[in-house]
């Protein structure tokens, strides 16, 4: 009988500290600060290289080539009903059509913060939510029509000639 009624402390001192702890190990993750937005929660979108033609004075002065990358929510990416990329690419042709002003011939004058920046209010202001939190640079070139035409030159020249 002494056995029977340890026993039955001893269960039912464990399951009391079970409970006990199971509720502190909660408290402590509810109180836990959030991770920064670089480390989970997040997902991204790539885009393929994208091409630009560059208008001056009536004319195609040359081609602005990028390769972005777009930080998104996955629950907001779920529920979106067409294709991210598609979205993305149009809304930066529209922004580039836009603002003339950005002359990436000039590369010195070209502020990327507030290109980047205007591409994710953009995108963000034609959802009607905020569903691109960063927009990264992979990739930005600019080729004018005679760094175009000289390097079709060289492959019909050859190297060796």
């Amino acid at each position: 009988m002494m056995k029977f009624i340890f026993v039955a402390i001893w269960i039912s001192g464990a399951t009391l500290g079970s409970v006990f702890y199971s509720f502190q190990l909660a408290q402590a993750r509810k109180n836990a600060e959030p991770l920064p937005a670089f480390f989970g929660g997040l997902d991204y979108v790539r885009s393929g290289v994208i091409s630009v033609p560059v208008v001056k004075d009536g004319g195609v002065g040359g081609y602005f080539l990028t390769r972005l990358v777009y930080t998104v929510e996955p629950e907001k990416m779920k529920v979106l009903t067409l294709p991210a990329e598609v979205l993305m690419v149009d809304q930066l042709h529209a922004y580039l059509y836009a603002n003339p002003q950005i002359d990436f011939s000039a590369q010195e004058t070209v502020d990327l913060d507030a290109f980047r920046n205007g591409i994710r209010d953009s995108i963000n202001a034609r959802v009607g939510e905020k569903l691109v939190h960063d927009v990264m640079i992979e990739q930005i070139d600019y080729l004018s029509k005679s760094d175009i035409r000289d390097n079709a030159i060289r492959r019909r020249i050859g190297p060796g000639e």
